[in-house]
């Protein structure tokens, strides 16, 4: 059942805080939040007016209670039996996208120099970013064309393609912590590496938006490179049916579609989930897959690539919920 309406501090658990200014959906099924188009309802799902009201809300949320923060939900799988707590979806709302001057902690940078910096707020598409810095006569920004997710999430995994990764670029970040606080963080700060990001002093944070420095270029050049790799993509990957990416990180030297593949597994299928015959390190959803057949066709995968090749392949996706 849907409620779409004004949320009093009494709907997410008391507090302080005034009432709130965004949408809340009760048993909200996150297949309709989710590339993949499957899996089971959340509890409560909240979609923020802005950064303000995301404040708010995080303040109001009991701490005992899960908050788990979603963008265009591309690499996320939610089990059948649904997920306790709320969901925060951020897409659609912190939109900023901005040339700035200067940045907190870090010198004004110059009209003249040869560099820019862009900030991006956590629910702007990694490509709409790409075309941005292109439209700015700006490169090095390309490759999030190729990357079917937000900035938050971008960030989040350190996502990148086609050789460049998003903490290439970063030269500051603004996160969201469980107590409501903001906080602006240098790279220094965290441990990064081929899809990972963590913070050295471990907290519960979230990225609310990023700084980018990127070199003033030819935009046109850019943006011509901005089409050849959509055409890339169209050409390599399934991009008809239903899917999260990329389900597993390449391995040290290899590539993770190529054990699949050489383990036989090209159009396996479970229930209405297959190993993509186009790409065999995607899953699509054939049209009517569970969360579970996806599941059980991630550890199939995992188990016979680890069995035939004593390869033990690491998930990009993340998986949340309760299995039915």
């Amino acid at each position: 059942m849907r409620h779409d309406y004004r949320m009093s501090e009494s709907d997410v658990g008391g507090g302080s805080a005034p009432v709130l200014r965004g949408r809340l959906l009760y048993n909200e099924p996150m297949k309709n939040h989710v590339a993949w188009r499957a899996g089971g309802a959340a509890q409560r799902v909240y979609i923020p007016a802005d950064l303000e009201d995301l404040i708010w809300l995080v303040r109001s949320v009991p701490v005992n209670e899960d908050i788990h923060v979603v963008g265009l939900g591309s690499n996320l799988l939610v089990r059948d039996g649904g997920v306790a707590g709320v969901v925060i979806l951020l897409h659609g709302v912190l939109q900023k996208l901005a040339i700035e001057g200067r940045i907190h902690g870090l010198p004004p940078v110059p009209p003249d120099i040869d560099t820019a910096l862009v900030y991006a707020e956590a629910g702007v598409a990694a490509p709409k970013l790409a075309r941005f810095a292109a439209r700015h006569d700006l490169v090095g920004a390309e490759f999030w064309a190729g990357i079917p997710g937000t900035v938050g999430g971008a960030i989040a995994m350190n996502a990148g393609c086609y050789g460049s990764e998003t903490w290439d670029k970063l030269v500051q970040v603004r996160t969201l912590d469980r107590r409501g606080q903001l906080n602006e963080r240098m790279p220094e700060e965290y441990v990064t590496g081929y899809r990972h990001v963590a913070l050295k002093q471990p907290h519960q944070e979230w990225f609310i938006g990023g700084w980018f420095r990127l070199a003033r270029g030819d935009g046109a050049a850019s943006r011509e490179t901005i089409r050849t790799l959509l055409r890339k993509r169209i050409e390599s990957q399934p991009l008809n049916l239903p899917n999260a990416g990329s389900v597993f990180r390449n391995p040290p030297g290899d590539h993770a579609a190529r054990l699949i593949e050489a383990c036989g597994l090209k159009g396996f299928r479970i229930g209405g989930a297959q190993v993509s015959e186009k790409h065999a390190n995607f899953i699509v959803n054939l049209g009517h897959a569970t969360a579970t057949d996806i599941e059980r066709l991630i550890e199939h995968v995992e188990g016979c690539v680890e069995t035939r090749t004593n390869v033990r392949l690491v998930r990009e996706v993340r998986i949340i919920g309760e299995r039915q």
